[in-house]
């Protein structure tokens, strides 16, 4: 089963990009087809400046391959290197009711943040489909926020295949409910545009500063908590196994419990956790001719699948001739 995913170069990688996709990614280049890619041009609708842009592709493959992704094992490009995706997404847009874009939340979503409408982010989903389909993707592994994308991209495939046969893999979704909207330090989704992030590869200090952010309610240490509408406690159940949750809920249900010894904890528990990734991060990059022909190689075997499909949809839609 071929697996797809990828994530976009801009900024800091922080708590939900690593447990909501990149954990789930790395885990799948075990048993299945895992193809994993860094999404610069879906990057460029919040994004303009040129340079900022190539270093966070550059520190977005040294975060994967640090924590854990294997180019040997997985297929593993930058974007855009693969010219077949924007022909691809071209020709799908000719199969894209405007109906179909207009009814996408995170279009109306980016506008009300700020984000400067354009053409760019109104077509995203039609780009991320195109990504989907060149590959032939199965399963997709997404947060909640993506599942309407996801669905766009079938309704996509089927519009196609209904005009000319069976050419591309209807994809399904999947999403871990545990995982698919990790908690900001403010409750809503972890995510930079709220700016409620826990960041990987922080200083110490910095770092215990974010998760002292972590907003928590008024009740007293002398009072049991409930863990189950504790922002806190959500967070920190992503580190711990079964047995460890356990122990945790019950210290939140027994009173004495104080909120900033377990957000020390945590603090301590994040640090502790990421701290050997660290260091081959720092490795990646002080390599970085290294680093791209690793991305180079992998560019060559997504190429190799991309052609396959381009092949049959250009004969198909007659630019073959």
């Amino acid at each position: 089963m071929r697996v797809l995913s990828g994530i976009q170069p801009s900024g800091s990688l922080h708590l939900g990009n690593f447990f909501g996709m990149m954990k789930k990614m790395i885990d799948y280049q075990e048993h299945e087809d895992l193809f994993c890619f860094i999404a610069n041009y879906h990057a460029m609708t919040s994004l303009s400046d040129g340079k900022v842009l190539a270093k966070g592709t550059l520190e977005a493959a040294a975060n994967f391959l640090a924590l854990g992704l294997d180019p040997e094992k997985s297929t593993f490009w930058v974007q855009s290197d693969l010219q077949e995706v924007q022909e691809l997404s071209w020709i799908l847009s000719n199969f894209t009711p405007m109906g179909l874009l207009e009814r996408c939340h995170s279009y109306k979503d980016k506008v009300a943040q700020g984000i400067k409408p354009n053409h760019g982010l109104f077509a995203y989903p039609v780009l991320m489909t195109a990504d989907i389909l060149l590959f032939q993707s199965d399963k997709v592994p997404v947060g909640k926020d993506q599942k309407q994308h996801l669905e766009v991209a079938r309704d996509i495939a089927i519009k196609y295949n209904n005009e000319y046969g069976d050419v591309f893999t209807l994809p399904e979704p999947e999403i871990d409910e545990n995982v698919a909207t990790v908690p900001g330090l403010d409750g809503r989704k972890m995510s930079k545009s709220y700016g409620n992030t826990i960041d990987l590869f922080l200083e110490e200090k910095a770092l215990r500063k974010q998760i002292m952010r972590i907003v928590t309610d008024s009740t007293p240490p002398e009072e049991p908590k409930n863990p189950e509408t504790c922002n806190l406690f959500q967070i920190y159940r992503l580190f711990l196994d079964k047995g460890q949750l356990a122990e945790l809920r019950t210290r939140y249900e027994t009173p004495g419990l104080r909120y900033g010894d377990v957000k020390q904890e945590l603090f301590e528990t994040t640090r502790d956790f990421f701290a050997p990734y660290a260091e081959k991060r720092k490795a990646l990059l002080d390599d970085p001719d290294g680093l791209r022909k690793i991305l180079a190689m992998g560019a060559e075997k997504a190429r190799y699948a991309a052609t396959k499909t381009m092949r049959k949809v250009r004969k198909k839609g007659g630019l073959a001739y």
